[in-house]
């Protein structure tokens, strides 16, 4: 009969250096893992081909792509290991990686989501109101948001969809000096809208 405390005893067996020596091997497989390219003699491939601002781009076995990059005082990189032969780089790979760090950080920064704005009007807006929401949306152009302004209809207002037209037609002349239409008015069910992005943020 199993004993209920196996699982505890099993703990036990686990000593404090066993546990030391298998985070050792886990943290050194993450490192393995996070590192992108094979460099110097981490390289696989028999032949290269060997590119860089000192290089000729020609062919070479490895060994001497790797004097080349030697002489240099740089790293040979295999950028393209998929390529026939693979294709290594002479340069920093220090520098090389903080420059494609740098690369990532900024296409993610502008792929981060965008803030949208929605401004709304219904078909009888007046004047003053009008007013007011166009000084709202140039303050969010300027701020870099896009904004969504629509006209939504109620009921039998729907028979003034070309009034609704006209005023956010109004809407984005007036915003012309603060942003660009990137979607002309446009019905989807009870509302039609139009879609402005920012020229450029005015705002330091």
């Amino acid at each position: 009969m199993i004993n209920s405390n196996n699982h505890d005893i099993c703990k036990l067996f686990l000593t404090s250096k066993r546990r030391k020596t298998i985070n050792k091997f886990k943290k050194r497989n993450i490192v393995r893992r996070e590192e992108p390219y094979r460099i110097n003699e981490r390289i696989r491939a028999q032949f290269v081909r060997v590119v860089g601002e000192n290089a000729d781009n020609e062919i070479h076995d490895i060994n001497t792509a790797l004097k080349l990059a030697e002489q240099q005082n740089l790293d040979l990189v295999e950028i393209s290991p998929k390529a026939d032969p693979p294709v290594c780089k002479i340069i920093d790979y220090s520098k090389f990686k903080y420059e494609q760090k740098k690369k990532q950080k900024e296409i993610k920064a502008k792929a981060q989501k965008t803030v949208v704005k929605e401004i709304r009007f219904g078909p009888n807006t007046d004047d003053h109101d009008f007013e007011f929401k166009l000084k709202h949306a140039k303050g969010f152009l300027e701020d870099g948001a896009k904004v969504k302004a629509y006209v939504h209809f109620v009921g039998r207002s729907i028979v003034f969809k070309d009034r609704g037209e006209m005023l956010l037609l109004k809407f984005a002349q007036e915003l012309e000096e603060f942003g660009k239409v990137e979607e002309m008015p446009k019905m989807i069910g009870k509302r039609m809208y139009v879609m402005m992005a920012p020229k450029q943020s005015k705002k330091k």
